[in-house]
Parts: C-alpha cells; sequence; structure tokens
C-alpha cells in the first residue's frame, strides 16, 4: 500500500478514535491500543479496513488528545459568531481536531494535503455543506498556523 493511502487510513481511523473517546471517554493508551489490535488492517463485519501507518496513527490520536484546549481555542476562534464547539456534531469535532493538530504540529505534511485529507474524511461522514466547512475552517486556520 502506499504512503498516502496509509496515511489517508490513518487519519479516517485517528477521527474515529477521537470520536470514540469523546463518546465513551477511553484514555490514550486504551483507545491506541485497542485500535492496534481490533481496527488497523483488521476484517470488521465482512469490510477489510485499510492498513494505516501506526506511527503516523499515534501521533494524530496522542497529539490531538495532548493539546485539546490549545486546538479548540483554535477551532472556536474560526467560527462564526453564535457558534461554539459544543454546537458541532462529535464527528465533525474530531475531523477539525484531527486536522488543526496535523497543521500546527505537522509542518512535514503540506498544507493543502492535509485540508484535502479531512474533506475527504468528511466525506465519508457528511454532505457536500459540511466538506465545505471543513475545507473552510481548516483553511482558515492553516492561514495563520502556517503564515
Amino acid at each position: 500500500m502506499s504512503r498516502s493511502k496509509s496515511r489517508s487510513a490513518a487519519r479516517l481511523a485517528a477521527v474515529q478514535a477521537l470520536y470514540q473517546r469523546e463518546m465513551e471517554g477511553t484514555g490514550t493508551a486504551q483507545l491506541i491500543h485497542e485500535f492496534h489490535e481490533h481496527r488497523l488492517g483488521a476484517v470488521i463485519e465482512d469490510a477489510q479496513y485499510a492498513e494505516a501507518e501506526v506511527l503516523f496513527f499515534d501521533d494524530l490520536v496522542a497529539g490531538v488528545i495532548a493539546r485539546m484546549d490549545e486546538i479548540d481555542e483554535k477551532i472556536a476562534a474560526k467560527l462564526s459568531e453564535g457558534w461554539s464547539l459544543a454546537r458541532l456534531d462529535r464527528a465533525m469535532r474530531a475531523i477539525l481536531r484531527a486536522g488543526t493538530y496535523e497543521l500546527i504540529a505537522r509542518a512535514d505534511v503540506p498544507r493543502a494535503a492535509v485540508i484535502d485529507e479531512y474533506v475527504d474524511v468528511a466525506d465519508a461522514f457528511f454532505d457536500a455543506r459540511e466538506k465545505g466547512f471543513v475545507n473552510g475552517l481548516l483553511d482558515a486556520i492553516a492561514k495563520e498556523a502556517r503564515a
């Protein structure tokens, strides 16, 4: 599998892990272990999950959790007046948090690649309107974080 496909799989899995953490309050180490053992590259309900770049997945999940307050502040600052992070769907929060983390902490990944990848992840959960929202919000964060 190509590096780009394994990174795409890692991003999708990281968003799923962050969503699960928000739903269940699972600790970081346990969450990462569970995904290593039961999700990454596994067959679940007759569906083959793609092999993910494990170290990249680990960095995304642990990094978002470790820097959650900073990440949430950056996202909240870009929301329209009257909107709060709490008003966003949990899956949307997970997507925006992972994308924001990559923009502020992973200078090795091109800005456009980060945004495109999380727009693609959003496509797995949402319609075109929400994909546009992800694109616009991450672009605004990128302009500030990668100035």
